[in-house]
């Protein structure tokens, strides 16, 4: 069975248990809320949503985007998802506050509990010793342990403090993204890390049979599935039900994002051997706890009469006093609430992950309300974004198309004068062998798709660190209190684009 990439979705960092027959999954949401997105699965290859652990996280005037300020590239990372004694635990650091989040649940779905741990542990992942005593291992080119107090609120004091590994001498990248496990006895930590001579990603594990000992070992995995010199790594491994085991790690995979990829694992003298011959199979066996079952999509099209979907998030917090769904008219409608340079800046902004290798979107968007010199319609969200929208300029409707640059600069390609107030957007976008292009496109009265401005290059950047989504966006240039009102969104994977 050919399965990877797995989701074919930004879902990076991730950490997959086994609780009986199920598999969970948490990885990095950064900047988007609700936040910290909890998978589930009966045969790690098909997924579907389960919870948010948290709507927001601390309510921060950044988190919020206000007065210019915003959280991109920081956030919510690299969460540690356990099970202990009939509770969940979430462990994760958001960049923006330096704080360390605990977040338990006797439930999946929540209510989730939430307290800090004292101090800031990157990339932590927590382990529940058989013994009673606690420990989050973490770092950045060095990895250290750390026990924690019987509540995890603090370090335990005289408890265990070390370092366990280290890798200073890397120019690319040493070795973070821990992932503590003990399996029979071993204490295992995988961790990602980089080729010397060349960027490329590389999975890690070293092992030991005392977390006071030595830990030995090295790369087990340097393969990029020959795709771009992309390397396969950072994650851990579940076991099944019949004892087979496997690997989740992520692939970059250019302006979509960190896809996850599956690999078998199995064993020899106690040391995990990833893959098949040093690399990831093509195809791979894998059998499902529930046959059958009928997995909800990640992504897709909403007509917004069944509230706001799991599939939808903000970007950054929501402003709940500006935005209104309604389900009876089939409608999300943006209020503006901040003079905005521009749309990176504007709250309420709704995405939703786009899918490799390509995908489409539409919406219709009723701009009647808007104000002089006000911006709405549909976007490829990243720092380099493109949009396609309307705005009102001298009391008249315009189409335009706004292209971020990579250098920074913001180009507008303006169409023609519209009479409707409403229109329809498309916005395509080929990530295939990370070509990462987007093209635009409106149309009026249901008539032809008409295409605005130039092919749009999109880009994976650390100061948003994240893949490009759709967007539906609204906001003020010259004044506040424009509003524009979205309806009939559709979403097209590869499989459905004309």
């Amino acid at each position: 069975m050919n399965v990877n990439p797995i989701t074919r979705l930004d879902y990076p960092d991730p950490d997959v248990i086994r609780v009986e027959d199920t598999y969970y999954m948490v990885s990095t949401t950064m900047h988007f809320m609700p936040g910290c997105e909890i998978l589930q699965s009966f045969d790690l290859v098909h997924w579907e949503h389960v919870t948010y652990v948290y709507e927001t996280l601390d309510h921060t005037d950044a988190q919020q985007l206000k007065s210019g300020q915003n959280i991109y590239g920081q956030g919510m990372w690299a969460a540690s998802l356990r099970y202990h004694e009939g509770r969940f635990y979430i462990c994760f650091v958001a960049n923006d506050t330096r704080k360390t989040y605990l977040y338990t649940s006797e439930k999946i779905d929540g209510p989730w509990k939430k307290q800090l741990i004292e101090g800031f542990y990157h990339d932590g992942s927590l382990l529940f010793d058989e013994d009673g005593r606690n420990y989050i291992v973490y770092g950045n080119d060095e990895i250290w342990i750390t026990e924690l107090n019987e509540d995890l609120t603090a370090p335990k004091k005289d408890g265990l403090h070390r370092l366990l590994v280290s890798d200073h001498k890397n120019p690319e990248l040493g070795y973070e993204g821990s992932h503590i496990q003990k399996i029979n006895g071993y204490y295992y930590i995988f961790l990602v890390h980089s080729l010397r001579d060349r960027w490329m990603r590389t999975e890690a594990c070293f092992y030991s049979d005392s977390l006071e000992g030595e830990f030995t070992g090295g790369d087990v995995l340097c393969d990029d599935r020959g795709y771009c010199g992309q390397g396969v790594a950072q994650g851990g491994i579940v076991d099944t039900p019949d004892g087979k085991w496997y690997a989740m790690l992520f692939q970059d995979s250019g302006a979509v994002g960190r896809i996850p990829i599956l690999l078998p694992v199995t064993w020899k003298d106690h040391f995990p051997i990833f893959g098949q011959n040093g690399h990831v199979p093509e195809e791979i066996e894998v059998h499902s706890t529930r046959p059958g079952y009928i997995y909800q999509p990640l992504v897709g099209s909403d007509d917004f009469c069944n509230g706001l979907l799991p599939r939808w998030q903000f970007n950054h917090d929501p402003d709940p006093r500006y935005y209104h769904l309604d389900a009876l008219q089939g409608t999300y409608t943006i209020t503006t609430r901040e003079v905005c340079t521009e749309l990176t800046q504007a709250v309420n902004t709704l995405t939703q992950r786009m899918s490799y290798p390509s995908c489409a979107a539409e919406v219709t968007v009723d701009a009647s309300a808007l104000k002089e010199g006000d911006v709405a319609g549909l976007c490829a969200l990243q720092s380099c974004y493109a949009a396609v929208g309307i705005t009102k300029h001298h009391g008249k409707y315009e189409v335009l198309m706004l292209d971020k640059k990579e250098d920074g600069i913001l180009d507008m390609t303006e169409g023609t004068v519209v009479e409707s107030h409403q229109m329809d957007f498309r916005l395509e976008a080929d990530f295939c062998n990370m070509k990462d292009e987007a093209r635009c496109y409106y149309r009026v009265n249901k008539g032809d798709w008409l295409p605005i401005g130039t092919v749009h290059k999109l880009y994976f950047k650390l100061d948003h660190f994240t893949g490009c989504r759709f967007g539906l966006f609204c906001y003020a240039a010259e004044e506040t209190g424009g509003s524009a009102c979205f309806r009939d969104f559709k979403y097209y994977d590869v499989d459905e684009i004309s």
